[in-house]
């Protein structure tokens, strides 16, 4: 399976040991995750202004995320539109490279619910489909 993971949720699963944590560990093993440059930039960034990681860490954090990846682009998709014009980046990957799921805690990508044929859901909905194949 594809599996796009949104900033939030690799920040959490670096943050604590909980699901988030889980859930990377499970994708990195048993799927293709999937991430940009866009989004390798935004951890990057958010690791040290929000988690105050230093800028070694962070770094080496975004190379073991690249490492264990696709990069793929995120080139702009017309007829994509969301509440966050700031998401656009994600959806715009998720259309380019036909991943199957977008994991997240963004209240304005979950609403959507999918887009195209890519579903996102939370990160608790795709642990629970795990548990349930």
């Amino acid at each position: 399976m594809k599996v796009i993971l949104d900033t939030n949720v690799i920040i959490a699963a670096f943050a604590t040991q909980g699901l988030c944590h889980l859930v990377l560990e499970s994708v990195i093993a048993h799927h293709e995750l999937i991430l940009s440059e866009f989004i390798l930039a935004e951890v990057n960034d958010k690791l040290r202004q929000k988690i105050k990681l230093p800028l070694v860490r962070a770094n080496e954090i975004t190379v073991f995320l690249k490492s264990h990846s696709t990069v793929g682009r995120d080139p702009g998709v017309p007829g994509l539109n969301c509440r966050d014009k700031d998401d656009l980046p994600i959806l715009f990957l998720a259309a380019f490279t036909g991943a199957d799921v977008i994991i997240s805690e963004d209240e304005d990508l979950l609403i959507l619910g999918s887009i195209s044929s890519t579903a996102i859901v939370s990160p608790r909905e795709f642990w629970d489909m795990l548990r349930n194949k």
